[in-house]
């Protein structure tokens, strides 16, 4: 029962075959994730309580990054520290012994940007099967879907069939959005607009549609109280709700429901899922330098980071051993 609502990623169909044992072979070793609907809130950072260890994994993977960071908990402290000093090298661009804000953001949002490209890379082979450098619309239906449409008896008397039959068409919808010249065919930027819809403009529209489609049980074309709850919260156990599940609850009373009818609307998900004005990278580099910035004079020195590294790296972040003896130009 993990706390935070989620939005299944594109190609949860693929994610059941993976279950079922019946994907492609070359796509077995990819399952499927999940992400947060929404970017962490930027609370008053002098508001901020003391994090723990468990808590810095956020940190964590906006400085270094989802994928590299599960691999950092094999280091020791001072491996970590090492490490951690030749990434503040790299992060301090105008190389004047001091790390701002304005670095930092600039670091992070290279790190989302990183990981997002390299992910793509990582299955673009599985789907261009003519390896022509674009995926159709039939290439990635018949690596994703192609099992189940050829053989639909397997299918016909279990909840996966309602399933696939549900995200074939959710899928298409959404491969038409990122085809912007509409030749059926995605070039690397398309696709990469399919899989991570969110971090595009023209896609925030499939990202909303999509948000509503998971959390509207009922079909009602809203997402009430208890619908928006059960999206991040079971209640397997009898007994009362945790403190944080009611001061969610609070939150969809205050701030969610904006015209007080105890339902939201396409309107409300969107301000919810995507607010406006919120640099996701700006206010994690705040919260960073308030963090560690002992002297207070609003930038951090090396030692001033190092001091504090168990929430840059800690026990989980990249491995930048390999990192650090590429050349990375988007870096």
């Amino acid at each position: 029962m993990a706390r935070g609502g989620r939005a299944r990623h594109l190609g949860l169909a693929l994610g059941l075959l993976l279950a079922l044992g019946l994907a492609p072979p070359a796509l077995r070793a990819k399952p499927t994730v999940r992400k947060e609907r929404v970017v962490r809130p930027d609370s008053d950072l002098g508001e901020r309580p003391a994090e723990d260890n468990q808590s810095f994994q956020y940190d964590h993977e906006a400085f270094l990054g989802k994928e590299d960071s599960k691999t950092f908990d094999q280091l020791t402290s001072e491996e970590s520290k090492e490490r951690l000093g030749k990434i503040v090298d790299r992060i301090d661009s105008d190389g004047d012994g001091f790390v701002t804000t304005e670095e930092l953001k600039t670091w992070i949002k290279r790190v989302q940007k990183r990981y997002i490209y390299d992910n793509v890379a990582k299955v673009w082979k599985d789907y261009d099967r003519d390896k022509d450098d674009k995926i159709s619309w039939e290439e990635y239906k018949q690596a994703t879907y192609g099992y189940y449409l050829g053989n639909p008896t397997e299918f016909q008397d279990t909840s996966d069939h309602h399933t696939f039959k549900k995200m074939l068409p959710r899928d298409e919808r959404r491969f038409k959005a990122a085809d912007l010249n509409s030749d059926q065919t995605a070039t690397r930027e398309e696709f990469t607009a399919f899989l991570h819809p969110e971090e595009f403009e023209h896609m925030k529209e499939i990202v909303v549609l999509e948000t509503l489609e998971d959390i509207d049980k009922n079909g009602d074309g809203f997402v009430d109280q208890d619908e928006y709850i059960a999206d991040m919260f079971s209640h397997e156990e009898s007994g009362p709700e945790p403190d944080w599940v009611l001061s969610e609850r609070e939150q969809f009373n205050e701030f969610r429901d904006l015209n007080k009818d105890g339902k939201l609307d396409k309107d409300e998900i969107r301000h919810w899922i995507l607010p406006q004005d919120y640099d996701h990278a700006q206010a994690e580099a705040r919260h960073l330098v308030y963090e560690s910035d002992k002297n207070k004079d609003e930038k951090l020195t090396k030692e001033e980071i190092l001091d504090n590294w168990n929430m840059f790296v800690g026990s989980q972040a990249t491995n930048y051993g390999e990192d650090l003896t590429k050349n990375h130009d988007e870096l």
